[in-house]
């Protein structure tokens, strides 16, 4: 589904990415994992086209996309819920959902206003309010119901657990499965990388710009040494 070949990218003199490889195979969850300031939010920045790479390739669905500005990225079928949210905290949580629903690129509408409610109760509860009036927990699950409300192919999550109570934590980690369930890929970035590796078929992890490690999740869960190489644990 999804192919990343040598990215390298750079913010102003700053080597981010340097040679990024990865591959997303259709119907299938993706972790990345890494610490903090090892390119994670650059590489998937990259990928949805907020940042230009300075050479490598992107490809999705067999078309060299490589550079596409971010809302054709958007309409080719992948929902981006980003680190900090981006709820738009002057429209309503109703308005915030319905401004992103539409049918997915195959005319698929599983992911209607009403299943999204059903699936945040939270939200569901707060319909007239502002998005800025909700908590952190009920932005982040704002967030994921606005992207699913494009019916994507990929859903990519950006810390969507970050900063949040443990209680609300552990919800989105099961709607994170839910939503897996259903048959759309996935590609997860999260600090809690047991958790990650739990949700996931396969995960990658990234050192200074570079994806030094690929494969199946539970391999790399039992990998103890590589874990304390590259996170830390």
């Amino acid at each position: 589904m999804l192919s990343l070949t040598d990215l390298n990218t750079y913010y102003g003199e700053a080597h981010i990415l340097r040679g990024a490889s990865l591959e997303l195979p259709a119907g299938t969850a993706l972790g990345l994992l890494g610490r903090n300031g090892m390119g994670k939010t650059t590489l998937i920045r990259t990928l949805m086209g907020y940042v230009r790479p300075a050479s490598g390739r992107i490809v999705w669905e067999g078309a060299d996309v490589t550079g596409s500005p971010p809302e054709r990225m958007a309409r080719r079928g992948i929902g981006y819920v980003p680190e900090g949210r981006g709820i738009f905290p002057n429209l309503s949580v109703r308005e915030n959902l319905l401004m992103s629903a539409r049918a997915g690129v195959d005319g698929r509408k599983e992911w209607t206003e009403e299943r999204v409610l059903a699936t945040f109760p939270r939200p569901a509860e707060r319909l007239g309010h502002g998005g800025g009036q909700l908590s952190g927990g009920e932005q982040q699950m704002l967030s994921i119901g606005r992207a699913l409300m494009t019916n994507p192919k990929l859903m990519i999550l950006d810390e969507a657990t970050e900063g949040l109570a443990p209680l609300i934590v552990a919800e989105i980690w099961r709607v994170i499965g839910q939503i897996r369930a259903t048959g759309i890929s996935t590609l997860i970035v999260d600090r809690d990388y047991r958790k990650v590796l739990a949700h996931t078929d396969r995960a990658a992890v990234m050192e200074k710009g570079r994806i030094v490690i690929a494969g199946a999740s539970d391999t790399l869960a039992a990998d103890t040494s590589a874990l304390a190489q590259y996170l830390g644990v």
